[in-house]
Order: structure tokens, then sequence, then C-alpha cells
């Protein structure tokens, strides 16, 4: 999976969890039935996940726009300045810790196959490979889809015909779950502690569902 899919995916399901387990937790919290709360849950997880994808579309897209503008800059730089290029790319290479005359030559050498030199002013320049641009897609699918697994989780225990307080907790314990599932993730993909990063994310959701179902029982669902 590339970076901004696996970003996508990550970032989809925390906040597919986070803000549905919320929305169960305020409706439950102001006295709503089952219905309504499985009504609720159901519509914030297809609306998040629609509005997530798009936003991932289109902040992937501007952001390969943006990478293709200055890579035509740096295209354009390439062909009508190609000395003070290839200084330039020498003057990197020796920065690296190459000899002068080492840099000069692989400089030149470099300069000679405009595709090449393109990549290489790209990666040094710009911080990317013209040939791993994200794809706006990929990310669009990836978010919808974690966003979906992870806003649906807490609404499966009001697909069920139980009464009192059980789909309550049970949906909070699933979260707690899923949340620390999640957090150790995180955690393990960025090399910190694993128990660290998924104690903040269970605090996450545990604050986020303390505050919207506070204020659920504040104004309940009469007013």
């Amino acid at each position: 999976m590339s970076g901004g899919a696996a970003r996508a995916a990550v970032f989809g399901l925390s906040d597919g969890l986070v803000s549905n387990v919320s929305l169960i937790l305020g409706f439950a919290g102001g006295g709503a039935g089952s219905s309504v709360v499985r009504l609720a849950g159901l519509a914030g997880a297809v609306a998040g996940g629609i509005s997530m994808a798009a936003g991932e579309w289109v902040s992937v897209s501007a952001q390969n726009e943006l990478i293709e503008r200055e890579l035509a800059i740096e295209r354009r730089e390439l062909a009508i300045n190609p000395g003070p290029e290839t200084d330039e790319l020498a003057a990197m290479y020796e920065a690296d810790g190459m000899e002068p005359e080492r840099a000069r030559l692989a400089a030149a050498d470099v300069m000679r196959r405009p595709t090449e030199a393109l990549a290489v002013h790209a990666r040094a320049e710009l911080g990317v490979d013209p040939g791993k641009l994200a794809s706006p897609m990929t990310a669009a699918v990836s978010s919808l889809a974690c966003f979906l697994l992870g806003a649906l989780l807490p609404v499966v225990p009001w697909l069920f015909d139980v009464s009192g307080t059980a789909p309550t907790v049970l949906s909070m314990v699933i979260a707690v779950i899923a949340a620390a599932g999640v957090g150790a993730l995180i955690g393990r993909s960025a090399s910190r502690s694993v128990a660290r990063s998924a104690l903040r994310q269970v605090l996450i959701v545990l604050v986020a569902c303390a505050v919207t179902y506070g204020i659920g029982q504040l104004i309940g669902i009469n007013v």
C-alpha cells in the first residue's frame, strides 16, 4: 500500500470510529430509541465515509497538481539552462561527500538523460519522485472503506433487539478495543511506544464519547 493510501486508511479508520461512536453515544445519552440510534449510526457512517473520501480525493489531487506544476518548471529549467542545472546537481553531490571531479562527471552523466535528470532534481529539490505520486482514487477508496469499517463497528450492538443500556455499553467496549488497536498500529508504524499510542487513542474516544453523551443527557430528545 502506498504512503498516501496507508495514511488515508489509518486516519479514515480512526475518524470513522471516533466520530460515529460519539454520534451514537450522543443520541443514546439523549434517550433516543434503538431504531433512532441505529439510523443515526448508519447515516453517520455513510455520510462521513463519502465526505472523507471526497476530501481525500480533492486533497491528493490538489497536491499532485501542485507537484506537476513544480515539475513542469523544473523540466523547463533543465531544457533552457542545462549548464547551471548541471552545476547545481554537482554541488548537491559534493555536499553529500562526493569528490568535486567525480561529482561533476556524475552530474553530467545524469543530465544526458532528461527523464532521469528530472527525477534526480525533483527528489533533491522537491522531495518527490515523479514516478511515485499518490493516487487520488486509491486514497479516496481506502479512506471510504476504512472510515466505514471504523464507523460501523459501534453500530453493531444496535442492530439487535436489545433493551436497556446494553447496546450503549457494548458500543463503548467495541470502540475502546478498536481504538486501542488503531493506536497500536499507529505506534508500530511510527516506531513509537505501542502502549502509549494505544492509550492516547483510547483516551480520545473516551473523551469524545463523554462529551457527546453528556450533551445528549443535558439536552435530551425532547428539546
